[in-house]
């Protein structure tokens, strides 16, 4: 471990403060309407207290992050299961960091605008808070974990607390959404469990760790595998990632579940949990199978395409708000995966901030979606018209968003989708010409939306709709200003996530990317100790 074990307190945080809330203690049945809202009130308190604690502790390691040091810095490294050589190791590239910083930000801000997703006497509102801190806790770990099997804990059990929040928490088709989000990911994640265990095996087998199995990321990167085995592997985390992502044609559970979940989940599901999916796709299925990775590029850059326009124009056609925007979601991943798979340095940077982007801008629309589906007891898109003559500020930040969704110039998402697009242009010229009819075709649904909801005649039903209170603006204001400030000046942020992007470029390119073999005595230990003086991954 080097110095203070910084990351294990940043996800130690919200665990903390998800115990507190589930240890509240309850009230008998016949206590008073005012002591019950006093307890609830006390929940949401403490739940925003910890997500800005978690956040402060966040934005110290990003202070203290060498930009052009060591690629894995914070990192700790314990014997876990020392029997099958499992570990619990954390650390962070400038990939992994900037996803930590985006799920911190987004986790107040989510807290903030579900002040009132929980309905007191129908739920519980402090175990909804409390699912909202142990999932923090568990996407702060996924992202940080450096053993394979490690994230592989982490991958699943954070599907448990969303499950619970849509189950119960959300609307209409709930449980039906709730358990096919649930499948879905189980399916990807028995699949990925095989080719963990395999790469386990194959660890064993190998002079690399002194026939020693290891689940360690930086030995595993080393560990020989011939080009079938590579394939294989490839295969078994890829469609795990994919159905995560959700990457067409494995994203029909995402729609169903963003429009049953309560908003501030389904921002969290598709701003965060979904990013799990990219992120793999990079860290996992390029460093540890790089023969693998180039051998299926041009299947996944045709997924890729086809879930650009295939988001676009479905999403054009729908009627539900929130399937709406989940939709432009599957559109996005496309534009995402395509950045990692053209494998170019600009690509997988643009991708990297796309990540970032996505999250605040979607999270921004979600929450916004949701401010007015409360307001208008509907989610239909036909039932609003008029909004912005009375509530303006609402309806200018719902446009700002939006506009963030189709790539507008001068917001950060630009920068990103302009990456993506000259990245793969400079490889796959015909795949970038056809993705960027997806950006046309963003503005025709994004600009309908608004159309349809904020502009014409004030409908009598949306007459006495109140414009954004304080809590509220509170909320979404960060994201907005996140987003042009990120496309006025991306420097900052592109700064820490491209020396990153060049190591993981750099294994995947190279010829040989297995060193020759170390004497056969050599221990793991040894390896990891040799790797961290020269700054790769622990």
């Amino acid at each position: 471990m080097n110095g203070f074990p910084w990351l294990t307190v940043a996800g130690a945080v919200p665990l903390a403060g998800g115990l507190v809330l589930a240890l509240i203690p309850g009230l008998p049945a016949d206590s008073a309407e005012a002591d019950r809202q006093a307890r609830d009130r006390l929940a949401k308190m403490l739940a925003l207290g910890f997500s800005l604690v978690t956040l402060v502790v966040v934005i110290i390691i990003a202070v203290r992050f060498q930009v052009g040091g060591p690629n894995y810095q914070f990192t700790e490294v314990y014997s876990w299961i020392p029997a099958f050589g499992v570990h619990y190791a954390l650390g962070v590239d400038g990939i992994a960091l900037v996803l930590i910083l985006m799920s911190v930000v987004l986790m107040p801000v989510v807290i903030l605008a579900s002040w009132h997703d929980a309905e007191p006497g129908r739920h519980s509102v402090k175990t909804y808070f409390s699912l909202m801190l142990v999932l923090e806790t568990m996407m702060i770990g996924v992202f940080a974990a450096t053993d394979v099997f490690l994230f592989y804990v982490f991958f699943e059990a954070m599907l448990v607390p969303m499950y619970f929040m849509i189950g119960s928490y959300g609307v209409g088709k709930r449980q039906y959404a709730a358990v096919k989000f649930l499948l879905y990911s189980l399916l990807g994640g028995l699949l990925m469990l095989v080719a963990v265990i395999a790469l386990y095996v194959y660890s064993t087998e190998s002079a690399v760790t002194g026939h020693h199995g290891t689940f360690l990321f930086n030995v595993l990167v080393h560990v020989p595998l011939s080009p079938t085995v590579q394939k294989w592997l490839f295969l078994g985390f890829f469609i795990a990632f994919a159905i995560k992502a959700p990457l067409w044609p494995f994203h029909t559970w995402l729609p169903d579940a963003a429009a049953a979940a309560p908003p501030g989940a389904a921002v969290l599901l598709v701003g965060v949990l979904d990013k799990v999916g990219t992120f793999g796709m990079l860290r996992y299925c390029f460093e540890l199978f790089p023969s693998g990775a180039k051998y299926f590029t041009p299947l996944v850059i045709t997924l890729a395409v086809i879930g650009i326009l295939y988001g676009a124009v479905v999403a054009i056609g729908q009627a539900d708000m929130k399937r709406l925007i989940a939709y432009t979601s599957v559109s996005h991943f496309g534009f995402i995966a395509l950045g990692i798979f053209a494998m170019t340095s600009q690509g997988v940077s643009g991708a990297t901030f796309y990540m970032v982007n996505h999250g605040f801008a979607t999270g921004a629309l979600f929450i916004l979606a949701g401010f007015l589906i409360v307001r208008r007891g509907t989610d239909r898109i036909a039932d609003f018209g008029g909004v912005q003559k009375v509530a303006p500020l609402l309806a200018g930040l719902f446009l700002i968003s939006g506009l963030a969704g189709l790539s507008l110039p001068g917001l950060s998402t630009f920068v990103s989708e302009f990456l993506v697009l000259v990245g793969t242009f400079s490889r796959y010229k015909v795949p970038a010409v056809f993705a960027t009819a997806g950006m046309i075709l963003a503005a025709i649904y994004i600009l309908w939306m608004y159309q349809r909801t904020m502009t014409g005649p004030v409908r009598d039903e949306v007459a006495g709709m109140n414009d954004l209170r304080p809590r509220e603006l509170l909320a979404v204001a960060p994201l907005v200003v996140l987003l042009i400030a990120g496309g006025v000046y991306p420097k900052p942020v592109l700064d820490i996530i491209n020396p990153a992007v060049k190591v993981t470029m750099t294994q995947v390119h190279t010829t040989d990317p297995k060193p020759a073999h170390p004497a056969p005595g050599t221990s793991t230990t040894s390896v990891l100790t040799s790797t961290a003086q020269k700054g790769t991954a622990p």
